[in-house]
């Protein structure tokens, strides 16, 4: 089954991730099937870039997403619904 999951890069104590689209058998940090987007915790605000489309894509093929990756989406809908909203 593949999952939609973060993927670990950068250095000690100053990680960032790539959200992956991964057969769930492989490591967190094997090969992904795709890149996905980033997020980047360490800069003020948090940095996350989402390809949407091609996360439902994979969504509607059959993938999982992790439970941060939802998390993720979720907040980064509500940040787009409130720049909307202030525009």
């Amino acid at each position: 089954m593949v999952k939609v999951r973060l993927r670990r890069q950068g250095a000690k104590k100053h990680a960032f991730y790539r959200i992956v689209a991964i057969d769930e058998r492989r490591p967190r940090d094997g090969r992904p099937l795709e890149y996905l987007g980033s997020y980047d915790p360490n800069v003020e605000p948090e940095r996350v870039v989402l390809r949407g489309e091609a996360i439902e894509a994979w969504v509607a093929r059959g993938a999982q997403l992790s439970p941060t990756v939802k998390s993720l989406m979720r907040r980064a809908r509500r940040r787009q619904a409130a720049v909307e909203s202030a525009v």
